[in-house]
């Protein structure tokens, strides 16, 4: 028995260098994949059908659960920042993080593809692992299926996450008021334009490499200063734009953006002039936007700016009572634009 790239792998597995059906069969083929590769890194219940959760300490005794579930089919598997597989656990934990929620325990279900790579499979698994960890979460339960060459582009992921609320942490964009002031936590539009780079094959001065990371311990300590932030969201598919105009809509409010106050890398912002690409559309995998009373702004921003997480935190806006329901973006003339939901896709297959 052997270690490569971080996983166990015995000879019944180096037999196979590549996914075959019969590692979907749930027989001993599947018995050793699920053995060898994904128990050595995810723990011994590594895709059991189920799993029974202990959970301690306060929050058992005063939380409320939060639940998550997610898909990821990003293509490429591999691009410059991340994989599918820090990808997958990133994206479960922050939409559990902006709920609130500290996050407990994922599921994992892999779709693999008859001829994908074992070497390939297991650097995910690896970087999955690696990234739980990093969040602080266990990946207690899931799944494996494999379908037919041709059928699956390699390799999906489903998860699901499950997390505890403290009491007294309700952030929820209905909550939001006039006069509430808009943060993010660094620059927008990396992850969007990293995909795009190398599924694209363009070429820039300076390499655009993901956010993708792990926003729990960020919030947890915005929370920590400001228990009352009002709402809190990753700035996902859609980018800021989507975010904004969710929260505008749930609360019945305006949004203002000062558009020269939001921070995107130059090389970014050059790539998105070039494509004719609006940067607050662009998909992000570790930012955050947060609306926040404005008497706990200073503090708040200070405590962000002070995390490795948040180094680029910005104001970037406030919410008023004018024009419900619309984001308004004060350009850098001074002129005012509506700031609207992407009307598709800007880019498919971005996580």
């Amino acid at each position: 028995m052997v270690t490569t790239n971080g996983f166990v792998c015995p000879l019944p597995l180096r037999r196979y260098p590549q996914i075959v059906m019969g590692h979907g069969s749930g027989g001993q083929m599947m018995q050793e994949l699920i053995a060898h590769l994904f128990v050595p890194a995810f723990g011994e219940h590594a895709l059991t059908d189920a799993a029974v959760l202990t959970l301690n300490g306060s929050l058992a005794e005063n939380g409320r659960l939060a639940f998550t579930t997610d898909s990821f089919v990003v293509n490429p598997l591999f691009f410059p920042g991340g994989d599918i597989g820090s990808l997958a656990v990133h994206g479960t934990v922050n939409d559990l993080a902006v709920m609130g929620a500290r996050p407990v325990a994922l599921s994992a279900g892999f779709i693999l593809e008859e001829g994908l790579s074992m070497d390939t499979l297991g650097q995910v698994v690896v970087s999955m692992a690696a990234a739980a960890r990093a969040a602080g979460v266990e990946i207690v339960t899931g799944d494996t299926k494999v379908v037919e060459r041709g059928h699956g582009d390699g390799l999906y992921i489903n998860t699901t996450g499950l997390g505890l609320v403290p009491s007294g942490i309700e952030p929820n964009p209905r909550r939001l008021r006039p006069g509430d002031v808009l943060l993010v936590n660094g620059t927008l539009g990396d992850h969007g334009l990293a995909i795009m780079s190398v599924r694209a094959g363009l070429q820039f001065e300076t390499d655009i490499v993901s956010d993708s990371a792990p926003l729990v311990s960020l919030i947890e300590t915005m929370l920590d200063v400001c228990p009352e932030i009002h709402a809190l969201r990753d700035l996902t598919r859609g980018g800021l734009a989507a975010a904004a105009n969710e929260f505008a809509q749930a609360a019945q409010v305006g949004l203002v953006i000062e558009e020269l106050a939001v921070p995107v890398q130059p090389a970014v912002m050059a790539a998105c002039e070039m494509l004719g690409l609006d940067p607050l559309q662009v998909a992000n995998e570790g930012k955050l936007l947060a609306a926040v009373p404005p008497e706990a702004v200073a503090d708040v921003l200070a405590a962000m700016q002070a995390h490795p997480a948040g180094r680029q935190a910005a104001i970037i806006g406030r919410v008023t009572s004018n024009h419900p329901c619309t984001v308004a973006g004060i350009t850098a003339i001074g002129s005012r634009r509506v700031i609207d939901v992407p009307a598709g896709a800007l880019l498919p297959r971005i996580c």
